[in-house]
Order: C-alpha cells, then structure tokens, then sequence
C-alpha cells in the first residue's frame, strides 16, 4: 500500500465551497501514479517504452467532503492483476478530522500507442513479478 497527500486547491472547489466530486478521480490518478513510481516504474518510464493505461472501469462512494486546504491522504492498493490489467482500491482521508471521505477503485489496461493489449510479462518483467507478488500477498 502507497500513501499520497493532496491538499485540496481553490479551483477543485465549486460555488458551495466543496470539492467537485470530479476531482476526486484525479486524486486517484495522482495516487496510481505515487505508487508506481514508489515501484521504480513512473509513468515516464511506461511512455518511454510506448506503453499507455487506459481506464477500464472507475467506481466512487463519497463519505464526508471535503473544502478547500483540506489534506487528504490517499491510500491506494493493488487488488488485482492479470498480465494484462491492474485493480487498485482507494481510501481518501481528512487528515484533520480522520474522516474517510471517499472509498474509490479503478481498473485499467495496458496498451501500446495504437490500443493493442500488451502484457507486461514481456516488457517489464521487474514488474510484472511486484506486482504479481503485491496481489499474491493480498490473497
């Protein structure tokens, strides 16, 4: 499991104060991306070797909200993958008042730049083995 902070910004809030709801998907984003990178595989490197992730599948519960500076710790986990694809679970947390804001996951793919499948097996086989051993330890 991977923590991320965010400090919720001015512009991520609506007319009523609170954090759209919308931005809460990019919180997850950013915790994906803390995490892999926290792995020695960052985005940077995945673009590098012609590789994209699409979302597959998204899914929010919002709890409490949250307003501007409000700091959230995000921490995602790997709950699945085949090869092919990666599940991550998300727990959003105010760190002032301890409450959990949001329980989220998503599903992405791996494709190459024109949509075609592709299994890390054969391009990161480093990482292919984490985090075949990050869901192995969930199990």
């Amino acid at each position: 499991m991977s923590s991320h902070m965010h400090t919720v910004q001015y512009y991520e809030t609506d007319k009523m104060g609170i954090t759209h709801h919308s931005n809460y998907i990019r919180f997850m984003e950013e915790a994906r991306m803390h995490l892999l990178a926290e792995m020695g595989f960052p985005m940077t490197r995945f673009e590098e070797a012609g590789i994209v992730s699409p979302v597959v599948s998204v899914h929010c519960d919002y709890k409490h909200s949250t307003t501007f500076c409000d700091a959230i710790a995000i921490d995602a986990k790997i709950t699945g993958y085949t090869g092919a694809r990666i599940s991550l679970e998300y727990t959003m947390t105010n760190e002032k008042t301890g409450d959990i804001v949001a329980n989220a996951a998503s599903t992405h793919c791996f494709t190459d730049k024109t949509g075609r499948p592709l299994a890390l097996r054969k391009i990161f086989p480093e990482l292919d083995g984490q985090l075949k051993e990050a869901v192995k330890i969930l199990s």
